[in-house]
């Protein structure tokens, strides 16, 4: 998982905790970094149909959706987010070795398998109940 889709779940659920529009600035405050990158993501989860923006002196983003229905799946798919993934592939297909030359394809069809297990466990997670987590631990 990325730092985005981090990111996308902590302001989901705290606009979805606040009922009210909030700034870049308030959200990054609370997520602890910086408005900058709130409002990089807070992009991907507009184009993405899971939050609203408002203009003007009392602007910034609002979430209108009902928090039972938006998945963490709806979320990983809005912030582009590959959940297993590897940036580095073993062997060399061009090897003699069997081993070496098959074993990055093999490796890339486990992390598919692992990546649709990973959506299809998101699909039963909503905002709502990552809130209701939270509250159950205070």
């Amino acid at each position: 998982m990325t730092g985005e889709f981090a990111i996308a779940v902590h302001a989901l659920v705290f606009l979805s905790y606040k009922k009210s529009t909030l700034c870049s600035e308030t959200i990054a405050k609370n997520v602890c970094t910086n408005p900058a990158r709130i409002r990089k993501v807070m992009a991907k989860l507009k184009k993405g149909g899971l939050i609203t923006t408002k203009e003007g002196a009392d602007g910034g983003y609002l979430f209108e959706k009902d928090p039972h229905e938006v998945t963490l799946k709806e979320v990983c798919e809005a912030t582009d987010t590959c959940p297993v993934s590897s940036a580095w592939r073993s062997g060399d297909m061009n090897c003699e070795c069997l081993i070496a030359s098959g074993i990055a394809d093999v490796m890339d069809g486990i992390y598919e398998d692992l990546n649709e297990a990973c959506k299809e466990k998101l699909k039963s997670i909503s905002i709502s109940d990552i809130e209701q987590m939270i509250f159950k631990r205070n």
